[in-house]
């Protein structure tokens, strides 16, 4: 399937943030003014348009334990920098609590699972046998061993044809319903196991078969779809014109909504601006340079896209 987001055995466990070059290109620092990025992760993103000429970066990210991280790989710039632990969809509120009224620099969001969030122990991958969370943020909100433990048989079916577009979700869900009759699946080992007998097909596979599953189940968990449209929608309000927003996205369900989102508001505006208020710069998504998806596996299926407060 296009656009699935898979998570090789041979990936690096550093960290590289996915088309930085291309992301200072597009938002173009140096023109100085403030910046924001909505998923600060480790700072790698930051790092790289504070280089260029950013004035000031407010960074937001929904995970705490990246936020030590990012503090140490901007510790230069220290004086300009501010980290805050929230959702990115809640930056009205985050700009507000900040007298901040207007973004004149640019605006970035890497809606991706951080290198750290896959090597740590959250559940994201089926490579090692550990707790089954899946959380981003993991002072709130219900894990996936919850959510399959509680959820009814139609609706976990639902949630991986949905979310991961598998044409065994039914299959799936019922084999997973009879496991947790016997005991809770609380494990990615117990997880992956379970899909892989449930879905049975001979042969060598090209991508493992709880592949699907498991980025289903951590985009319900972490409601990684809601709110993306209004989030886009406010996040370009901000803009002063002029500045731009980037998104990065992984996998196609949200590369749709970023699209439609962006040709929307470029097409009819929103409430006190006109059609043209958002220009978008990218028709069609960047993809990485064969040589980053060479050094960088995880970004392979890595789009950027990009639009322009114009008015």
């Amino acid at each position: 399937m296009a656009g699935i987001e898979r998570t090789p055995c041979d990936a690096p466990t550093s960290h590289a943030p996915a088309m930085a070059a291309e992301v200072v290109t597009l938002l173009d620092p140096s023109r100085g003014g403030l910046f924001v990025d909505c998923t600060v992760g480790a700072g790698g993103h930051a790092r790289a348009l504070l280089e260029a000429g950013a004035d000031r970066l407010l960074g937001i990210d929904r995970d705490a334990d990246t936020l030590p991280l990012a503090r140490e790989a901007l510790r230069p710039f220290a004086d300009c920098v501010e980290l805050v632990h929230a959702d990115f969809r809640t930056v009205d509120a985050t700009l507000d609590a900040r007298g901040i009224e207007a973004i004149d620099g640019g605006a970035l969001a890497d809606l991706g699972v951080s290198s750290m969030q896959f090597d740590g122990p959250r559940g994201f991958s089926f490579r090692r046998d550990e707790p089954l969370d899946m959380r981003m943020d993991r002072s709130t909100g219900p894990t996936a061993a919850d959510l399959l433990r509680e959820a009814p048989e139609s609706e976990l079916a639902d949630v991986i044809y949905r979310y991961g577009e598998d044409r065994h979700a039914r299959r799936i869900a019922r084999s997973l319903a009879a496991i947790r009759e016997r005991e809770p699946i609380v494990s990615t080992g117990q997880l992956a196991d379970a899909v892989r007998r449930a879905v049975r097909r001979p042969g060598r596979w090209r991508i493992h078969p709880a592949t699907r599953t498991f980025q289903a189940l951590r985009i319900w968990v972490n409601r990684e779809l809601e709110g993306l449209d209004t989030w886009l929608e406010a996040i370009c309000r901000r803009l002063r014109a002029g500045a731009r927003l980037a998104v990065i996205t992984f996998h196609s369900l949200e590369d749709r909504i970023v699209k439609q989102t962006f040709r929307r508001l470029e097409r009819e505006g929103f409430e006190g601006a006109s059609a043209s208020a958002v220009r978008i710069l990218t028709r069609r998504p960047l993809r990485p340079s064969d040589g980053e998806r060479s050094r960088n596996p995880r970004a392979r299926s890595a789009k950027l896209r990009a639009a322009e407060r114009a008015a």
